[in-house]
């Protein structure tokens, strides 16, 4: 078996092509950064998403009624250190901006159980909004948040001081407490394997639980691998048990309360984190204490331009808890519902609910949302596979799932991951690059990648802030999360830099 990775027209198309058997993977080539295309067509065809306005067991498609999401009113306007950002005057929106402390690059947005909003603010840090406050509050390395694992010993990687900080998810949690993701090194999925492995590249990236305190913050952090002898058929040069690092860039995580589990979605697979970690720096990735278990992935067999066979699994953007504490997870290649909870074995067994995304008797959960040409079976060659590029995904209350694409629209999966049918699939919706639920109607509302703002699918209706939003609409929407409390609904949108324009964090509170 022989590995590969192809990128086309600088989309994230095929993806990470490793070596892997069911317990463990291979080394990886070194990655460069997943940009989508604007209605880009991905090599081997469009997917089979039907026409336009498809609808499937109460989903809503391109077909419902379309409104505008209001009228520019006024200049919302502010200055801070020479940057000058004008923002619409819409009804129930509310933005921040620079001139509000918030950072020029906004990643990701999020509300803690007690209405504390955090932000993702890739190299700028980590921000905190209080409730009530006015200006955001900014948290680096010097204040504890840790973008790299632990050596042996507890003490940190030789190079540490070289891994930059650049935070890309975060999710509240309990009062008080946001979970944070990291990039990692674009080569660190392939060093650990490599010749020559460099801890400054293998350890960085991860995520921190990060919690306020009465005179700041205090950091717990998640070394995302496994430590020697925990995976089995891992082994040094003389024998020895060897560890395993593949996880290290955390694309989306989510907190899942009734489960203690925060969840990782990442650049080669998912893993799952005891929400309340204590902390063990010298734990050496052992099972019982570093509170970590990774890595899983829905991955597929495939082949190359060549003829030969490889493997493929990566960049794991869509990451969903269920109601029944299973979670949807949806990567660049292949989704599945991993059964954490619902497995053959008994609840909370991530090792089988492992085996039931991964085995070849669990093709059925290996989930091709945008079909390919043929299935695992027929080992798909680059000319007929449509990558699903998954960007998000939102867990629904009665058991159903939304699955976002960077590249193709929408689709409403049923509990099994059945696809019941497509939306938002004409040229000018289908790049969509963050997906929320709206906690107090359950509406759902898709950011868009390349202009267009945000869409809001409610009922049979499709609400359209585009033009509205004025020269934010055309800013990417990196993602969307819902907040509710006292009846009120609160939509946080990111809407990231654009050709050297700061992004925003964008605030819904209207009907």
């Amino acid at each position: 078996m022989t590995h590969e990775r192809r990128w086309r027209t600088g989309l994230l198309a095929a993806a990470v092509l490793t070596s892997l058997a069911w317990a463990g993977c291979g080394d990886d080539a070194v990655r460069p950064d997943p940009i989508i295309t604007p209605d880009a067509q991905v090599d081997g065809g469009s997917p089979d998403g039907g026409a336009d306005g498809g609808t499937g067991d109460g989903g809503t498609g391109d077909g419902g009624t379309e409104t505008d999401g209001g009228t520019d009113a006024g200049d919302g306007g502010a200055e801070d250190g020479g940057v000058t950002q004008t923002f619409p005057t819409l009804e129930g929106w509310t933005f921040y901006g620079v001139a509000d402390g918030a950072p020029s690059d906004v990643r990701g947005v999020t509300e803690d159980a007690a209405g504390n909003v955090w932000v993702a603010g890739g190299v700028d840090g980590l921000f905190l909004l209080r409730p009530g406050a006015t200006q955001f509050e900014r948290f680096g390395v010097e204040d504890g948040l840790r973008p790299y694992g632990y050596m042996p010993d507890g003490s940190a990687p030789p190079g540490a001081e070289s891994i930059r900080l650049e935070v890309l998810s975060v999710a509240g949690g309990p009062a008080g407490t946001v979970f944070v993701g990291y990039a990692g090194h674009p080569s660190c999925e392939s060093n650990w394997d490599g010749p020559t492995p460099d801890p400054a590249i293998y350890k960085s990236g991860d995520a921190d639980r990060v919690t306020l305190t009465a005179d700041g913050i205090s950091v717990v952090h998640y070394d995302i691998f496994s430590g020697p002898g925990v995976v089995g058929g891992y082994f040094n040069a003389d024998g020895s048990p060897r560890a395993r690092e593949k996880v290290c860039s955390i694309f989306r995580l989510a907190y899942d309360a009734s489960t203690q589990s925060v969840w990782f979605g990442g650049n080669h697979g998912f893993a799952r984190g005891q929400a309340n970690h204590p902390g063990d720096p010298t734990c050496n990735g052992q099972l019982a204490c570093s509170n970590v278990l990774e890595h899983a992935h829905p991955h597929i067999g495939a082949r190359d331009e060549h003829g030969n066979i490889v493997t493929l699994t990566a960049d794991y953007w869509g990451v969903a808890p269920a109601p029944n504490g299973d979670v949807w997870f949806g990567g660049a290649n292949r989704s599945t519902r991993f059964r954490y909870m619902s497995n053959a074995r008994g609840p909370a067994n991530y090792f089988r609910a492992q085996y039931e995304s991964e085995a070849d008797e669990y093709a059925w959960n290996r989930l091709d949302v945008w079909p390919d040409a043929v299935d695992e079976s027929g080992y798909p060659s680059p000319s007929q596979r449509t990558e699903d590029l998954v960007s998000a995904i939102v867990a629904m209350p009665d058991g159903t799932a939304w699955v976002s694409s960077f590249a193709w629209g929408l689709a409403r999966l049923d509990a099994s991951g059945n696809v019941l049918g497509y939306a938002l699939t004409a040229a000018a919706d289908r790049n969509i690059s963050a997906l929320g639920r709206d906690p107090r109607d359950q509406s759902l509302w898709a950011g868009h990648r390349f202009g267009g703002g945000v869409t809001r699918l409610r009922g049979g209706s499709v609400e359209r802030f585009g033009l509205a939003l004025g020269p934010l609409g055309e800013h990417p929407v990196l993602d969307v999360q819902g907040a509710a409390s006292g009846g009120a609904r609160r939509m946080w949108f990111a809407f990231g830099s654009l050709s050297g324009q700061p992004g925003a964090v964008g605030l819904y509170q209207g009907p």
